[in-house]
């Protein structure tokens, strides 16, 4: 089995490109937040925005994103922590279940 079959590779890629793209949302997230302060007519109008699907269908993904970044930071924690080494697999999959959820429970809640 090569690296790239490896499910901890998988999960490593995934933690990354995840903490990638959160740490790219903070910023904007933050200048949004700051349009309450500087302008509050530009916030409306970016907030009416985004009610838009293709808005709901990325803040979905950026949900999902966080939550499998939540779960594969445990995972991490928890091998280290702890020197535990068989739960990889389980865990990975932990981390795809809890992401997924997170998502389905947001666009529920989004779309009400």
């Amino acid at each position: 089995m090569g690296i790239k079959d490896n499910p901890n590779h998988l999960a490593f890629i995934v933690h990354r490109i995840s903490g990638l793209c959160l740490a790219v949302f903070i910023p904007i997230h933050l200048y949004v937040i700051s349009l309450l302060i500087r302008n509050p007519e530009q916030l409306d109008a970016f907030l009416t925005w985004t009610s838009t699907p293709a808005v709901k269908l990325s803040e979905t993904l950026l949900i999902m994103l966080a939550g499998i970044h939540l779960a594969g930071g445990v995972r991490i924690l928890v091998v280290e922590w702890f020197s535990v080494s068989g739960i990889n697999s389980r865990w990975i999959s932990v981390a795809a279940g809890f992401s997924i959820i997170c998502g389905v429970l947001f666009l529920t809640a989004s779309v009400q």
